[in-house]
């Protein structure tokens, strides 16, 4: 059959129909998938602000959570019932596949700066969970794994010190002995860089040193080098960081819980740990 008489069996009518209109009905907005509604608050102003956080708009989440603030809402309320509702609102998108690394850092961003606004009335910064440290491996210079991370702790209500990229071993154990965080995190891209891990690890046994466990993940890293030397979990998604660290705060879970009981702490089937 050649080309021309191929073509003309093809009904034109349905060649631009797209796939999804078709097969799974129209488009929605993000507010009205089901497991969101589920989050996302019913009380004004938590409502609104929440959704100028899931629809990513910056300036439009400031500009309610300054009014909130001039009504004499709470700062923590706005901070706890409107902006963090629309951060898991966000991760439960991204988790799904609806979302995608532009939509977190944007609204990652309207979620920050309008904290910020939150914190300038209060005086201080807002309260936080507790403290975790992330870092890069030494020699690596990719960190969008690592801000990620930050990014996703921070919207769960962790200080999250940002130590940047390129930290040898022994800054590592100086933040531990300055902040006494909960939880470690580390990310390595290549593969040259990933074995900095474990001398993390034996600087930290060396300065007498110990922390409930040491998230480690990245391009390279895999689970069975993770789990040769103590101390560390192979952290599969950064989406799981803060699930990680409330098991850590809350249940008082260690390196050794998580390495079991993966899939369990962060809510849903991980091949990595089956």
């Amino acid at each position: 059959m050649s080309y021309k008489d191929l073509e003309d069996k093809i009904d034109q009518r349905n060649v631009y129909l797209r796939y999804n209109v078709e097969l799974e009905g129209p488009a929605i907005k993000p507010e009205e998938d089901e497991e969101v509604a589920k989050i996302l608050p019913n009380d004004e102003p938590f409502r609104s602000i929440a959704l100028t956080i899931l629809n990513e708009n910056r300036d439009e989440a400031i500009t309610i959570v300054k009014k909130a603030l001039d009504d004499g809402i709470s700062p923590l309320d706005i901070i706890n019932e409107g902006l963090m509702k629309g951060m898991d609102a966000v991760s439960l998108l991204y988790t799904k596949g609806i979302y995608f690394l532009p939509d977190l850092m944007l609204s990652g961003d309207a979620m920050m700066e309008s904290v910020k606004e939150c914190e300038a009335v209060l005086g201080h910064k807002s309260d936080s969970k507790a403290t975790v440290v992330s870092f890069v491996a030494e020699g690596d210079p990719h960190d969008i794994g690592k801000n990620l991370i930050l990014m996703f702790l921070r919207a769960g209500g962790y200080e999250a010190i940002d130590m940047g990229r390129d930290v040898p071993a022994s800054d590592v154990v100086e933040a531990v002995k300055k902040y006494h965080p909960i939880f470690l995190t580390g990310t390595a891209l290549m593969t040259t860089t990933m074995t900095a891990f474990p001398k993390v690890v034996k600087a930290l046994e060396d300065a007498d040193l110990e922390v409930p466990a040491i998230g480690c993940g990245g391009g390279a890293v895999r689970k069975d080098f993770v789990e040769s030397f103590p101390m560390s979990v192979y952290g599969v998604e950064a989406y799981h960081t803060p699930k990680l660290a409330d098991a850590i705060l809350n249940d008082k879970k260690d390196w050794k819980d998580l390495r079991k009981e993966y899939s369990d702490v962060v809510g849903g089937f991980v091949s990595e740990y089956s």
